[in-house]
């Protein structure tokens, strides 16, 4: 009789095992230094009895996980633990989770070490916040786009809610790197800005990215030829289990993934998105649309244990198109800069473990074709731009671990250049009174070379990062030049680290710049010195705090000879064009007299997803940038905000439901203000500011698994309360008054994705 009971039992625990809805965990430990597979590292779902063991490839897999949201940690005798957070258990597919380790240094080992949700970058050791796709996905108002997950990070300004011109640590739009899987990459965004690194929109699709890794400062010798940031993208890799994909529709485009393995050892993924804004653009009455599709190949396979060969394509078509049916269309239109580009860009990498160490060769090609076009209210074109720029990459890099508490890395970059652009510009006086014309047709072959070298050393509660890079463009007088940059991050407890920095920071001028015009080539590497100092306290495992504080001096910015009041450095924001005076594009004769400033102070609060159900994040900076142009007077920059305050979270209620919210202020940004006849005048230039602005946005997300398929809905509704944001003010010649551009009000949008 008790077997009988006993078998019932069973039975009613087997049946109620199997239908509810369970997924697989899969990933890899490995070392983060040298690359090598961790054998016997243990994994453990976070308050639950789920784990598992690395295999002799470091490969874990833990089956039979209920639906839902984890935290996992994975352990290593001699190596400090990590903890992974926002882990989304799915029936449907595997989940992938990967950890890279770090060494714990000998002296160390008798000492408990806490695993903590927060990680440590070499290549970045300071100023540097990672975020998961999971926490760019939820964010409210961010469009599951990952330049916008940005913004809200401490040291980051936003010049306008539409656009992903970021401003990091007082750096102009163009002083930003962007960086997939390895491959720089110009510009991440549809219609980006020639020479600057902004736009409307990401193009790399969220639902492929791993994690991200944002650098404000004080990054590692190993990225050169930018000033301000580094924006790290680790694409996923295709599933390995069998073909899947997923389909999505939003408020402003459609997409498809699909992923498949291809061998025992190999996998693909692919991707297309095209936006249906031409609609929704066209029925609300506005003048003009934006069109675009964005494609993504990635496929990758294991040769052997040692050896790793992957490849990535990116293609994106975009285009601007007018409706010019009534005259205030037209005259709309003749204020809007037209910008229709292709890009395209191809890349593989071979990484090849040694036995201390890892070595990477990466070739890359890109071609970006832009297409720029301003007429006036007749449709005649005032200002075209035609410009072709194809760059073949070449970079290697080794990282070589001879003692246990040192790593060395070198590499160096090859980049080769083709640079073709056809310029005009008729007759046009802009609201300063200074008249334009200009005509340039250029062809130009150029090349940038560069090698760097640095040492990362660890002692008992120090550890010391010293590097340096020497850059190199044939196209300028002054092509060499050398960047020292040195950390050290002093631990003093398990809780509280002491961070500082100090570096020499060089950036080419623009090939757009360069070729407009002869006296440009003479043109110096901008140059940036920058200290930063710091410190970070984590109370619990899953929260942290950090204080820095930050100096830049800017030396060598190319500024107009003709606009003695124009620094180059305030340019490069939003769509350009005539009410700019065509500035981003270089049309000026210039000279690197440019001088400057920047330091600000941040604070930043972070409390991830945990055992507890809920995260958020709060960060507050205050800053201020001056620049000073040929005339000599120092002027607060274009995108100088004094004070930014973001602050966010969210809940999880359970494996279904799910909301956040997210506050953000800043204060305005300077502007030259109109005289009474609607002229505007140097000596006041960048003497008013906007006002302060704020906005709330709000998001709510559910998920739930119907059969072989998880479905995903959102609502999100940006500027809830409905506020009227206000921008830099513009002079409307139809309507004969000056108008505070601002936003639109109240945005709502639906998003809703089926995984299969």
């Amino acid at each position: 009789m008790k077997w009988k009971r006993a078998g019932i039992v069973l039975f009613f625990s087997v049946s109620l095992y199997a239908q509810s809805p369970r997924g697989q965990i899969a990933g890899q430990i490995i070392d983060i230094t040298n690359q090598w597979p961790l054998i016997g590292a243990n994994v453990q779902i976070i308050g639950t009895d789920f784990g598992a063991a690395a295999d002799d490839e470091g490969r874990f897999l833990i089956e039979y996980v209920p639906v839902g949201k984890y935290a996992l940690k994975a352990t290593m005798i001699g190596y400090e633990p990590e903890i992974r957070s926002d882990v989304v258990v799915s029936s449907v597919r595997p989940i992938t989770v990967n950890f890279r380790l770090s060494e714990t240094v000998v002296e160390l080992r008798n000492i408990s070490v806490t695993a903590d949700y927060f990680t440590n970058n070499s290549d970045k050791p300071i100023s540097t916040q990672s975020q998961s796709n999971e926490e760019i996905r939820r964010l409210p108002g961010g469009l599951e786009d990952v330049v916008r997950a940005i913004s809200i990070l401490p040291g980051v300004a936003q010049v306008t809610g539409g656009r992903n011109d970021l401003i990091v640590r007082g750096g102009a739009p163009s002083e930003n790197l962007y960086v997939v899987d390895g491959i720089e990459i110009p510009n991440i965004n549809h219609f980006g800005t020639q020479g600057a690194t902004g736009g409307p929109l990401s193009f790399i699709n969220l639902d492929y990215i791993t994690s991200t890794s944002f650098s404000s400062g004080g990054f590692g010798a190993i990225y050169g030829d930018k000033l301000s940031s580094v924006l790290s993208l680790e694409l996923a890799e295709g599933r390995n289990d069998r073909p899947g994909g997923k389909a999505t529709i939003s408020a402003s485009q459609f997409g498809l993934n699909l992923e498949s393995p291809i061998s025992e050892k190999g996998s693909f993924l692919v991707s297309a998105r095209r936006s249906y804004l031409d609609f929704i653009f066209k029925s609300a009455g506005f003048g003009f649309v934006p069109e675009y599709w964005d494609f993504l190949f990635k496929s990758q396979i294991e040769l052997n244990p040692v050896d790793k060969i992957s490849f990535i394509g990116i293609g994106v078509l975009d285009k601007t198109r007018f409706f010019n049916d009534t005259p205030e269309n037209r005259y709309e239109n003749s204020r809007i800069l037209g910008n229709s580009q292709n890009q395209f860009i191809g890349g593989v990498t071979w990484r090849h473990l040694y036995f201390m160490g890892f070595s990477e060769m990466q070739i890359s090609h890109l071609v970006n074709t832009f297409d720029f076009t301003q007429a006036d209210t007749f449709q005649t074109p005032i200002f075209t731009n035609k410009s072709l720029e194809q760059t073949t990459r070449i970079s290697g890099k080794i990282v070589f671990q001879p003692f246990q508490s040192t790593e060395l890395s070198g590499g160096f970059q090859e980049r080769f250049l083709v640079f073709k652009t056809d310029v005009y510009l008729s007759s046009f006086k802009d609201e300063f009174g200074d008249v334009f014309s200009f005509a340039n047709d250029d062809r130009s072959f150029a090349r940038k070379d560069a090698v760097w070298i640095q040492m990362e050393q660890r002692v008992p509660f120090v550890r010391f990062t010293i590097g340096g890079r020497w850059d190199q463009f044939d196209q300028i007088q002054q092509s060499w030049v050398f960047s020292p940059r040195a950390s050290m991050q002093l631990r003093l407890g398990s809780q509280l680290t002491i961070n500082t920095s100090a570096g020499q920071y060089h950036q080419f001028p623009s090939m757009i710049w360069i070729v407009s015009r002869d006296l440009n080539r003479n043109l110096r590497a901008i140059q940036a010195d920058q200290m930063i100092a710091g410190m970070e306290y984590i109370p619990r495992s899953d929260v942290k705090m950090s204080l820095e504080t930050y100096y830049k001096k800017y030396q060598y910015y190319p500024v107009s000879l003709s606009r003695p009041y124009l620094i180059m450095a305030n340019t490069g924001a939003g769509f350009g064009g005539s009410e700019e005076g065509w500035a981003s594009f270089g049309i000026d004769p210039l000279v690197s007299k440019g001088t400057g400033w920047s330091r600000g102070i941040e604070f930043f609060l972070q409390k991830k997803f945990s055992e507890t159900p809920f995260y958020g994040t709060w960060s507050v900076m205050t800053s201020q940038t001056r620049f000073k142009a040929l005339d000599g007077i120092e002027r607060p920059g274009s995108f100088d905000q004094r004070w930014i305050v973001n602050a966010g979270g969210g809940i999880v209620f359970n494996k279904f439901w799910e909301a956040s919210m997210r506050y953000r202020m800043a204060t305005g940004r300077p502007y030259t203000p109109y005289n009474a006849d609607f002229s505007r005048s140097a000596e006041l230039y960048n003497s008013a500011r906007i006002q302060t602005n704020h906005t709330i946005d709000v998001r709510l997300d559910k998920r739930w698994f119907k059969g072989r398929l998880e479905w995903i809905t959102y609502v999100d509704i940006q500027n809830v309360l409905n506020v009227k944001v206000k921008d830099v003010p513009r002079y409307n010649a139809f309507k004969g008054e000056v108008e505070e551009s601002g936003s639109i009000g109240i945005l709502p949008s639906i998003g809703v994705s089926v995984v299969f």
